[in-house]
């Protein structure tokens, strides 16, 4: 998705707030930074003689401690990475600031390394694109004189092997006419893309194409009067709970009917969970160490020069936690919601806050069982956020049941990248949803790392595949299928896709714990809807998303591994990530095991979806 020019060149980047307390007490290893930290780590950084005076953050957040010593529950320092670019030098760092020594650990350069699109690049973008006589024209020839009527997005450039690509900072710069309302998404100026190396402060190349395309003049804003006459509201519909919440939070942890968790807003992941277990009989019996979305691309179908480029990873380019939107309680979650702010950095390394970012709240879920008069009601605790990277918002939201089951839901809403077109004019590669406006057919993937530790460490993956039984003295009446169980040993042979005609699941197992019936203990992963990507294999897109190859991967647990597109995917070649590390195909049975899954949709733009899309789940 595109990133929106501020006024500053302000980025958020967050870490959860937990306030002040009268007593200090050692924060748990895995809290996210305080504002105060922050402020210290970013003071370090600028400090630092081996660095210029010029660099911008591009991430601050804790640096985690390896899961041994946090497991081992061993005192650590407190340390936060920084990750910076400097424009004038095109040049990348990672820097560790201890915040109990007060000291840098380290710094180091990363040779080559783009991090993610900032609004600063949107700024510089918007400046080089109007600096060059090209637009001017482009604009003129499409009607449109006063240019300060033009919003300039900035889209991450992708990689495509094209000449002048291969050095400095490259982004793509898209026009939208701001005449017709606020929701500027709606008026695209078709056929017109810059492509802008900041390094050089250049435009590479100017797209100047479909200018019989015209800009669409309705109001497409999202609120009165332009929303037209509305349907009755319905009646009052209040949530309470007047006993208050059933949830406790102890020194940061969530306890919830039998549940335990910690959890923490990363800049880049989003919300992440940490040390998931479940009590029973009086110990807590781990499932989880770390749950996050490790990244997403959101590939466009549309080959036009103004199009094809349109491959956001907005996990590593643009950084989903740091869009996290403020929630409103019983307007972005229900009224018993519990809200709770996040501490953030922008650019030069400032704290700031964003207000009600991290939703945690119970919710009635219809009927957990039932056999005649024998019933239980469901109730469900979810911790939710929602991101705005763009255009699109993502919603997020971990679930927590009653029968054990942990669910992972993304709720898909916002606004649908459109594309100007002529008056009754055909597009294979999209959906007509208003006059003069096509919204291309795309895709959107999710590729979530789980470290899971069912009942500890040393763990097996087991895949689940059911056929049917032929005909013969023992089947008389062709009715029987069997289940049968594979274990996934190594990395190669654990890159899995969805089956449907085998109904295939998966289900981590821990070998030396046994359940009442003398069986493994275990976790299931259950897909519900999915998709497989239509961008061809040897298509760019897919070499630098290679997670794409396969819906379910498996590792050995490794502390540096948790990008599966790479650390640094911004104009990346590919080859980085899972697809780098699965070829060494490592061991995994009786491993500290690592589940990845990519779910994903197909979205076929209907005109139902415009022009804000009701969220799917």
């Amino acid at each position: 998705m595109p990133i929106r020019p501020r006024s500053s060149a302000a980025l958020w980047l967050l870490s959860l707030f937990f306030g002040c307390s009268a007593v200090k007490t050692a924060p748990h290893p895995l809290t996210p930074l305080t504002s105060e930290e922050i402020g210290q780590a970013a003071q370090m950084v600028k400090a630092s003689p081996q660095l210029p005076a010029t660099v911008r953050f591009a991430q601050l957040a804790l640096d985690e401690p390896s899961k041994d010593l946090v497991l081992r529950r061993t005192p650590t320092d407190r340390r936060a990475l920084a990750i910076v670019y400097d424009y004038p030098s095109n040049r990348t760092w990672e820097v560790i600031a201890n915040l109990s020594t007060h000291k840098l650990d380290s710094v180091r350069e990363i040779p080559g390394a783009q991090p993610g699109i900032t609004s600063q690049d949107s700024d510089l973008a918007d400046e080089i694109m109007r600096g060059d006589p090209r637009f001017e024209r482009a604009m003129a020839a499409r009607g449109i004189r006063d240019l300060n009527r033009v919003v300039v997005m900035a889209w991450s450039a992708g990689y495509f092997a094209l000449p002048g690509t291969e050095e400095g900072r490259i982004v793509r710069a898209v026009p939208y006419d701001a005449s017709y309302g606020s929701n500027f998404y709606a008026h695209p100026i078709e056929g017109v893309v810059a492509h802008v190396n900041i390094t050089t402060r250049k435009v590479m190349d100017l797209v100047d194409i479909d200018r019989n395309a015209p800009v669409s003049r309705q109001n497409f804003d999202l609120a009165p009067p332009a929303t037209g006459p509305l349907r009755a509201a319905p009646a009052p519909l209040n949530i309470t709970q007047p006993a208050g919440p059933s949830f406790d939070i102890v020194d940061g942890e969530v306890r919830w009917q039998k549940w335990r968790f910690r959890y923490g807003m990363h800049p880049r992941e989003g919300l992440v969970l940490y040390t998931v277990g479940y009590e029973d009989g009086g110990a807590v019996r781990p499932v989880m160490y770390r749950g996050s979305l490790s990244e997403m691309v959101v590939p466009y179908g549309d080959p036009g020069a103004g199009w094809y480029f349109r491959n956001s990873f907005d996990v590593g380019e643009l950084g989903l936690g740091a869009m996290a939107s403020p929630l409103r309680r019983a307007i972005d979650c229900p009224e018993n919601c519990h809200l709770f702010d996040a501490v953030v950095a922008d650019e030069a390394g400032e704290p700031h806050r964003i207000p009600g970012a991290i939703a945690l709240y119970e919710r009635d879920a219809g009927v957990l069982w039932k056999h005649a008069e024998n019933t239980r009601r469901d109730r469900e605790l979810v911790l939710s956020y929602f991101s705005q990277p763009g255009n699109y918002e993502y919603g997020f939201d971990w679930v927590f049941h009653q029968d054990g089951t942990l669910e992972m839901r993304v709720a898909l809403t916002g606004i649908m990248a459109a594309k100007g077109v002529a008056d009754d004019a055909h597009d294979p590669y999209g959906h007509p949803i208003a006059k003069n406006l096509v919204a291309p057919h795309h895709q959107h993937f999710f590729t979530f790392r789980l470290d899971l530790d069912v009942d500890g460490q040393a763990n097996r993956v087991m895949e689940m595949n059911s056929a049917s039984v032929p005909a013969s003295p023992q089947n008389p009446f062709g009715g029987a299928f069997t289940m049968t169980e594979t274990p996934l040993l190594r990395e190669l042979d654990a890159q899995r896709n969805l089956n449907l005609a085998t109904s295939r699941k998966w289900i981590v197992t821990n070998p030396g714990v046994k359940n009442p019936l003398g069986q493994p203990t275990g976790f299931a992963l259950l897909p519900e809807e999915n998709a497989i990507p239509f961008a061809q294999p040897d298509s760019w897109v897919r070499k630098r998303a290679g997670f794409l190859n396969a819906h379910v991967w498996v590792t050995p647990y490794a502390e540096n591994e948790r990008y599966a597109a790479g650390d640094y995917p911004n104009q990346s070649r590919g080859g980085d990530g899972l697809v780098k590390w699965t070829a060494a195909n490592r061991a995994l049975d009786n491993q500290d095991v690592v589940l990845w899954y990519t779910l994903g949709i197909t979205h076929s733009p209907r005109p139902e979806d415009w022009p804000v899309m009701p969220a799917q789940s």
